[in-house]
């Protein structure tokens, strides 16, 4: 475990207000030397945090069936029929309020072409096209998996977010998270630690304080 890192941690949490939610634990990334008009230069990792997110990310999925069925046993927040499909691509702010609020998406590629002519302008536009789940493979697993991730993305900007944790959570436990992010930052970009000019570490209303 990198001390620095659980040390940056533990003074974000310290030297922020007492609030009366349970804050998100960010991360802010700084980039640098590198082209960000350039797709390829471009972050877009999903990642695995070892202690997960704090909270649970929220699943929605497209699915009709026995695999409907199973996305419901495993926990799914919202199973969309292809009815419901339907209607989505005619109600535009019911669309928008969705995909607001699910964190992942995962959809039977049958329901692909569908999503991308109703619902691709929407869904696009957040980053949050559906994974396409292949005939005969079980959801389960996938929605177990998606509950621990997070989407690092950067699109054309040198500065962006990503939450790594929530306040009530052990500080090691958070700093472990945040090492897997900056080290997977680190294998991704194209000069490696020499992209990362910076990262902070904050809760939701707190101080940022300096980890890299």
């Amino acid at each position: 475990m990198n001390k620095t890192i659980e040390e940056a941690v533990r003074k974000a949490i310290l030297e922020a207000p007492e609030r009366r939610f349970n804050e998100s634990v960010d991360l802010a990334i700084n980039l640098q030397n590198i082209d960000m008009s350039l797709p390829a230069n471009r972050v877009d990792e999903e990642i695995i945090l070892p202690h997960g997110r704090g909270r649970d990310a929220k699943i929605a999925v497209f699915a009709r069936g026995e695999t409907a069925l199973l996305a419901q046993r495993a926990g799914a927040d919202l199973v969309i029929s292809p009815e419901e499909l339907d209607e989505m691509g005619d109600d535009k702010k019911r669309a928008r309020k969705i995909a607001d609020e699910y964190t992942y998406f995962i959809a039977e590629t049958s329901f692909m072409p569908t999503i991308g002519k109703k619902l691709g302008p929407i869904l696009g536009k957040r980053g949050k096209m559906p994974m396409p789940l292949p005939p005969n493979v079980d959801v389960t697993p996938i929605i177990k998996r998606q509950r621990n991730l997070v989407r690092v993305r950067s699109r054309d900007r040198l500065t962006f977010h990503l939450g790594v944790g929530s306040r009530d959570m052990d500080v090691q436990k958070i700093a472990e998270n945040v090492e897997t992010v900056t080290t997977k930052l680190e294998q991704t970009l194209k000069d490696g630690k020499q992209n990362l000019k910076s990262v902070y570490v904050k809760t939701t209303m707190g101080p940022s304080i300096k980890v890299i």
